[in-house]
């Protein structure tokens, strides 16, 4: 069997299970044993036939949104495996740690929906920003959702004033909450008919909308921690959700941080799309747009057409690399 595309195989060939075979969409993982959603609309068990071979940059997991080929059959005596998982067409994949390569979370998805919340916890532009770089890191479109917002008046000046920031620089974005219904059928709009991951510091209230638009779905949710001021993680594994209306969403666990990716720190202004637009002006092709002369970037910082916000991410993001 050999490796197609992005796609990554289990090693070994044929059907020793003796089933027929078939495909499916990975729900989620627990313990080495994968919940498959078949063609046929039924749910099995699954577990990864032999050693998984690497096939793409970031190593052979099979994760959430994978679609894989199944071999064997369930019932008394059967068993089912992962022959195959076929190649992706998107995934978001965030940082390795303690020198660890880069995992994927999420595959074979259409767009990141980022979850901040107004208040409790209180968000940040650099969080903000992080996570938007994470998805254009990613090549994914990103939609911006701030939730909690019948916590507007706890919110910080500085953070709403930069809302409509984001929206200048080209992304939507959506005040929500779950406490009012403002925003939610607007998000309902923006997710029905695409698959999505939702992302975002834990406490921020993901799986929240999650129940508010799918009624009956019944997810766990925690309170944020007064003393700390942080979310509580509820999430504890990526996990495929098909939704009311044609809406698809992989869940993933609270990120308690997100920093450098794999990204080369060359490439980090191509992730910022003002910083993308501006940096052809500069008089330098590898500028930094930290120190030279002639750059557009620091000009645009200068005359105000660059948020200092925007352009302290870019530079934090830069100088970590």
């Amino acid at each position: 069997m050999t490796v197609t595309g992005r796609g990554f195989v289990v090693s070994g060939t044929g059907d020793r299970a003796g089933g027929e075979r078939r495909e499916g969409v990975v729900l989620d993982s627990v313990g080495g044993v994968y919940r498959v959603l078949t063609e046929a609309g039924v749910v099995v068990e699954a577990s990864l036939r032999g050693r998984v071979k690497q096939g793409d940059a970031y190593g052979g997991r099979v994760v959430a949104g994978d679609r894989v080929r199944l071999a064997g059959t369930d019932g008394v005596g059967g068993a089912i495996t992962i022959e195959e998982a076929l190649p992706r067409s998107g995934a978001l994949i965030r940082a390795g740690f303690r020198g660890h390569r880069p995992k994927v979370v999420a595959a074979n998805v259409d767009q990141v929906v980022v979850v901040v919340a107004m208040a409790r916890p209180a968000s940040t532009a650099e969080v903000v920003d992080r996570f938007l770089v994470l998805a254009e890191s990613c090549g994914l479109s990103a939609l911006l959702v701030v939730n909690k917002a019948d916590l507007r008046s706890e919110a910080h000046p500085d953070f709403l004033a930069l809302l409509p920031l984001y929206e200048e620089v080209g992304y939507s974005v959506i005040p929500s909450s779950v406490e009012t219904g403002e925003g939610l059928e607007l998000l309902r709009s923006r997710m029905t008919g695409r698959t999505s991951t939702l992302v975002g510091p834990s406490g921020v209230g993901k799986s929240s909308i999650l129940n508010a638009l799918s009624p009956g779905l019944d997810l766990r949710t925690g309170a944020v921690s007064a003393r700390a001021g942080r979310g509580r993680h509820t999430t504890v594994g990526a996990r495929l959700l098909h939704l009311e209306g044609g809406i698809r969403v992989i869940d993933t666990p609270g990120f308690s941080e997100v920093q450098g990716w794999g990204v080369d720190p060359q490439e980090v202004d191509g992730l910022f799309p003002e910083i993308r637009r501006l940096r052809e002006e500069c008089r330098f092709r590898d500028c930094s747009h930290l120190r030279e002369p002639g750059c557009a970037v620091l000009e645009a910082l200068e005359t105000g057409d660059l948020h200092p916000s925007r352009y302290q991410s870019y530079r934090k993001l830069r100088t970590e690399g």
